[in-house]
């Protein structure tokens, strides 16, 4: 794997992450960009013991643009973008929008941290699910870099790897990318799972992140594919119509501690869910797709690396909205049964990955 960094012409990193060696990504810089925004603040709701931040700036970020002006699409002749090479396989840049930023904030607690965005691919008009298996090992290649050096900072406590598509749950820009946010803290939703892996330790001993993987795979009927290293399915309190989880069979604590074999069986996998999803309703899905790490530094005896994914659409035409209940109270209602949605996952009829 070829890895080319390069500095962008308001000091942004940019990272290169290429299968072929001679993949020439030298291409500087040439705009005149105006000075990176002020960093976020971070304020502390203690009613909810969790922390919430204000980054202001972003109200003016890129929103929805014209194709010909895409970001995120390679520099062209009269036409320069984020990435300045005429073409790239994956690349990833420091957010010119950053939610966390690693400069210190004029006033308040300093947002610290790191927002990168990754593109997966050079083509506009293509989507993850369209990637081939080898072009996801890159993908990964770099989520896994990003999370071992994010990581290494002191100030960072928890890397985030995620894919938000589709205008339904809120994308600012087309073109398919995903993103990485680097915490200044650990985040709620991984904080209740660590309290509630550590309360069963405490009380027998075993690990309960792999008691449910194990459950599920003896079970059967929650499961909507697996391979060697990795099994997928519905969990059994789902929150979303259609969410499915993905855990390796060995507990790692992040992307960055797979073994090869690990990341090349998870490509093909991957590709054949999100097919899944997209014929759910024959059209593309909304999703969200999350990898849940364990902290940089505490409890990473207790994490055990998995992506969730789901969609926001639960019929055709049909989305799933964080109403009342699930809004005000965080008590979720859903509407399909898990093993429902697993039994229709399972059954539909989609291309092998190749």
């Amino acid at each position: 794997m070829k890895r080319t960094s390069l500095q962008l012409s308001d000091g942004r990193g940019l990272l290169y992450f290429d299968r072929r060696d001679d993949a020439d990504r030298t291409a500087p810089d040439t705009r005149s960009l105006p000075p990176r925004p002020p960093a976020s603040q971070v304020r502390y709701d203690s009613l909810l013991a969790e922390w919430v931040t204000f980054a202001t700036h972003r109200q003016d970020r890129t929103f929805m643009p014209p194709s010909d002006q895409c970001p995120l699409c390679p520099s062209s002749s009269g036409r320069a973008s984020e990435i300045p090479a005429s073409g790239y396989e994956v690349a990833v840049f420091e957010n010119r929008f950053p939610s966390y930023s690693p400069r210190a904030s004029d006033g308040g607690s300093p947002g610290l941290g790191h927002c990168e965005v990754v593109c997966f691919t050079s083509d506009h008009d293509s989507s993850f699910a369209a990637l081939t298996p080898s072009h996801v090992g890159t993908v990964m290649e770099a989520w896994a870099d990003r999370t071992a050096e994010l990581s290494a900072l002191g100030y960072v406590e928890q890397v985030f790897c995620f894919e938000n598509r589709g205008e339904e749950i809120g994308v600012t820009l087309a073109h398919p990318h995903g993103q990485i946010y680097a915490y200044p803290f650990v985040t709620p939703r991984t904080r209740r799972m660590l309290d509630s892996a550590r309360a069963h330790r405490d009380r027998t001993g075993r690990d309960l992140f792999g008691e449910v993987l194990a459950a599920e795979r003896a079970a059967r009927v929650r499961v909507v594919a697996a391979n060697d290293h990795w099994t997928a399915f519905v969990p059994a309190a789902a929150r979303w119509p259609y969410e499915v989880h993905v855990y390796p069979h060995r507990k790692v604590p992040d992307l960055a501690a797979l073994r090869d074999g690990e990341r090349a069986a998870f490509a093909p996998l991957y590709l054949d869910l999100l097919a899944r999803f997209d014929a759910l309703f024959d059209t593309a899905a909304p999703y969200i797709s999350a990898w849940h790490q364990a902290p940089t530094r505490a409890d990473r005896d207790l994490g055990y690396l998995h992506l969730q994914l789901f969609t926001s659409r639960r019929a055709p035409g049909r989305l799933k909205y964080l109403a009342g209940s699930e809004a005000a109270m965080g008590a979720f209602v859903n509407d399909v049964l898990p093993e429902d949605a697993a039994a229709r996952l399972r059954g539909l009829n989609v291309p092998v990955a190749r």
